[in-house]
């Protein structure tokens, strides 16, 4: 990270189900330079992972992306997490259920806004999806870091039940749709 401007950095802030399987991905995404599990858009303001999965919190389980949008853009950052995640289930992502699991995109500015509406539009005029879309897409409430053990926690538990069944699946799909946009294996 010491090579890169960090004032030229950007945010994104989502939620697309488990956050381990949106961190395993955009780890691998050029042009991102960190990324961390966490939690938005809930009331309590020392969230925890056991409070968060039980829905009393009301939070998200997201995750924060530093990227160079000298690098990867905004709308390329959207269009991995809408093939990686299911945007038509309301708090659900395959056995995940929950509101903790909802499908959000908390915008760190208008701009970001606006331009997930005209994505989110552009999916609908495609018919990308036979279901309605029922992201959620608002202003970024406060992030809320999880607990350390779950960072970088697919890279430290390859071999995890839920890792083997859930979040390596996701990574093959991107892995094998968006092959222009990974890191390469000498990085």
């Amino acid at each position: 990270m010491n090579q890169h401007n960090t004032l030229n950095f950007q945010k994104a802030l989502l939620g697309g189900g488990c956050f381990w399987c949106l961190e395993a991905v955009y780890q691998e995404l050029v042009g991102v330079v960190k990324v961390i599990s966490g939690y938005a858009g809930g009331h309590d303001t020392q969230p925890k992972y056991e409070a968060v999965c039980d829905g009393r919190t009301g939070h998200a389980e997201v995750v924060e992306i530093l990227f160079d949008p000298a690098i990867i853009s905004f709308r390329q950052i959207l269009e991995v997490f809408f093939v990686i995640h299911d945007p038509t289930t309301l708090n659900r992502q395959g056995h995940d259920s929950g509101t903790q699991y909802r499908s959000v995109v908390y915008c760190q500015d208008q701009q970001q806004l606006l331009e997930i509406e005209k994505f989110i539009q552009e999916l609908k005029d495609q018919k990308v999806y036979a279901s309605p879309i029922v992201t959620e897409v608002t202003l970024a409430p406060i992030f809320y870091p999880a607990e350390q053990y779950h960072q970088n926690y697919f890279r430290t538990n390859p071999f995890q039940g839920y890792c083997m069944g859930v979040v390596a699946p996701k990574l093959d799909k991107f892995r094998k749709t968006f092959t222009s946009l990974r890191i390469s294996s000498e990085e």
